[in-house]
């Protein structure tokens, strides 16, 4: 039976790759055709594979629709959370997880620093857009005409002489945030506060959520927390790889993160 499973599983992603006919599945299988078109018989009654008029297989409606339920019911959240615990206790500062809705960003989950000096961050609470690094991961992941639609409706307050201080600069800096795949927020916000950001993203490649770690630079310079990009980058792509399902989804190499580092 394990065998026949095995079997039927290892027809989707040949599909997936587009249609193919009852000869090609079998010889890729290395079975006979009679075995392959019980198989395939198989997945289409169930909805996953589906027989076009040239007799040539491609997946089916159902697959998709499946995937599609698997994706709406994960809670990023519940899946970061004990990756968060972990990084805070690692470097000891504020961690933060953040997500986008309706060109708002919102922090969704906080594990607070082992020190004294607190952020005034809340769980729910909206970022400073156009400072803050999570922000700038998300709206980078946008499509340009997205991010320049943005852009142009968003207000550039001046918190402090580090902020970002119009669109033009916004698009700047997002272009480098997309090509970098990491941000900052070096006392744009508070003149006090550092932070990195680095993205989560789906099994479609897509930013779902991005996280970032923060600290007063009483406790750490920026050049202190800048050199934790790597272990920040590899926490967020341990999420990817649980949110997306992909085991093998791939992670950054120490060596060049800490050449791009500034």
């Amino acid at each position: 039976m394990s065998q026949t499973v095995d079997r039927a599983l290892s027809i989707l992603p040949l599909l997936a790759q587009g249609p193919a006919d009852l000869g090609q599945v079998a010889e890729r299988l290395g079975v006979h055709k009679s075995t392959a078109l019980r198989l395939l018989r198989t997945l289409h009654e169930h909805g996953l594979v589906y027989r076009q008029q040239d007799q040539r297989y491609r997946l089916g409606a159902r697959l998709f629709a499946l995937a599609q339920e698997a994706v709406e019911s994960l809670d990023v959240r519940e899946i970061a959370h004990p990756h968060l615990v972990a990084l805070g206790e690692q470097c000891g500062h504020t961690v933060h997880l953040a997500v986008i809705e309706d060109s708002e960003v919102l922090y969704i989950d906080k594990v607070e620093s082992r020190y004294p000096v607190r952020m005034y961050s809340r769980i729910g609470k909206p970022v400073a857009v156009t400072v803050a690094a999570v922000a700038k991961l998300l709206i980078a992941d946008l499509s340009e005409a997205e991010r320049r639609a943005l852009a142009e409706r968003l207000d550039f307050p001046m918190y402090t002489p580090r902020s970002t201080p119009n669109a033009a600069a916004f698009l700047k800096e997002l272009a480098t945030v997309r090509e970098q795949g990491w941000a900052t927020d070096l006392g744009g916000h508070e003149e006090s506060i550092n932070c990195i950001g680095a993205p989560v993203r789906g099994a479609d490649g897509r930013v779902v959520a991005a996280m970032s770690v923060s600290a007063p630079n009483v406790v750490v310079t920026a050049d202190e927390l800048l050199a934790l990009l790597p272990l920040l980058r590899r926490t967020a792509e341990a999420i990817s790889r649980e949110y997306s399902g992909n085991a093998h989804h791939p992670a950054p190499a120490t060596p060049a993160l800490q050449k791009e580092i500034p």
